[in-house]
């Protein structure tokens, strides 16, 4: 899904130190407890794609259903980074 849509949106909705600690390249962040509150601020396009990532999965289904509730047609839970095979990157990787 990544490859054939350019504009795809991979959404960490782990929180900042387990972001900063390692994450997917170009991820953006909003920690599952405050989707709700920060979806419309950082997803604006609700037919976005985005695929939705935590740590182990569980997060990343949560907040992938409330993402759909919230009208947001493209949002789909993509499992946890513990199962990610490709290239991560951490803080001091982008300093």
């Amino acid at each position: 899904m990544m490859d054939a849509d350019a504009g795809a949106i991979v959404l960490d909705v782990r929180t900042q130190p387990e972001f900063d600690n390692k994450r997917i390249p170009g991820s953006l962040l909003i920690p599952d407890y405050a989707v709700e509150r920060k979806a419309a601020e950082v997803l604006p396009d609700k037919n976005a794609l985005i695929l939705i990532y935590c740590r182990t999965g569980r997060r990343s289904f949560y907040a992938a259903r409330d993402l759909r509730n919230m009208g947001y047609a493209r949002a789909f839970d993509f499992g946890g980074i513990v199962d990610w095979p490709y290239e991560t990157e951490e803080t001091a990787d982008i300093w």
